[in-house]
């Protein structure tokens, strides 16, 4: 025979009632606090996050318009003009300090803003410095540059080396046998298209650039010599093709 089983006896309502423990107002007061002073926290360390990324991003982006209005900047290589010294689609740096420390030299590989009324769409162009300001610079019609200083004659002239050339560039394409030349002097501009060969003197603070692909490019022979103020800086490092990086 089974053991009688122990029953509770049934509680009241009220005394039921009176077992639940009644909510603390107070209690959950604090408790509400304690969740919006935590969210609180949040949002202001997230918007501390964001306000310090914004600083961040807007002084990199300064200091690197600093950098390329003052400092370097780079340039891609639109044309065959320089060859074999750079390439189509090659890019470089330039450093638009050198010329505030010191004048342009000759062989110098330098970029500037093309004289107004040049054609074509590239704004600037990349050219190697040959003669300086108050120079005479005569292009014969074999391809060689002779070079003389202020107040030199001919006979001073300078036969310029120029190794950076491609064998096929250091003879320039000449005049026909039947081409009438009626002058071995250039114009005023120091230019004259589109017979190569000629002689001028520079202007002060006037460059002849010449590009080193010598038939193939667009150059002082045509638009005359380049002002100082045109000059943005002088090319000195290849950067791309990352195969081919090298000073220039």
């Amino acid at each position: 025979m089974n053991a009688p089983m122990d029953v509770e006896a049934p509680v009241s309502p009220d005394e039921l009632a009176a077992r639940v423990k009644a909510p603390d107002p107070t209690e959950f007061d604090s408790l509400m606090e304690e969740t919006e002073a935590t969210t609180e926290g949040f949002r202001s360390s997230d918007i501390r996050t964001v306000l310090e990324w914004l600083a961040v991003i807007v002084s990199a982006l300064a200091v690197a318009l600093l950098i390329k209005a003052f400092v370097l900047q780079a340039f891609e290589i639109p044309s065959a003009s320089m060859e074999p010294t750079v390439n189509v689609d090659d890019r470089i740096l330039v450093n638009k300090v050198s010329y505030r420390l010191h004048d342009v030299r000759r062989g110098d590989l330098v970029v500037f803003e093309k004289l107004p009324g040049t054609p074509g769409d590239t704004k600037d162009l990349i050219k190697r410095a040959i003669a300086l300001p108050g120079e005479t610079i005569e292009v014969r019609d074999d391809g060689r540059i002779w070079i003389w200083g202020p107040g030199e004659g001919p006979g001073d002239a300078l036969l310029l080396d120029e190794p950076y050339l491609a064998d096929d560039d250091r003879l320039l394409v000449a005049p026909g046998p039947t081409t009438a030349v009626t002058s071995d002097i250039w114009n005023s501009s120091c230019a004259n298209q589109p017979r190569t060969p000629g002689r001028c003197t520079l202007p002060e603070g006037h460059y002849f650039m010449l590009g080193d692909n010598r038939n193939q490019s667009s150059d002082s022979r045509f638009f005359g010599p380049i002002p100082r103020e045109n000059i943005i800086g002088r090319a000195f490092l290849r950067i791309w093709p990352a195969s081919n990086i090298s000073t220039l």
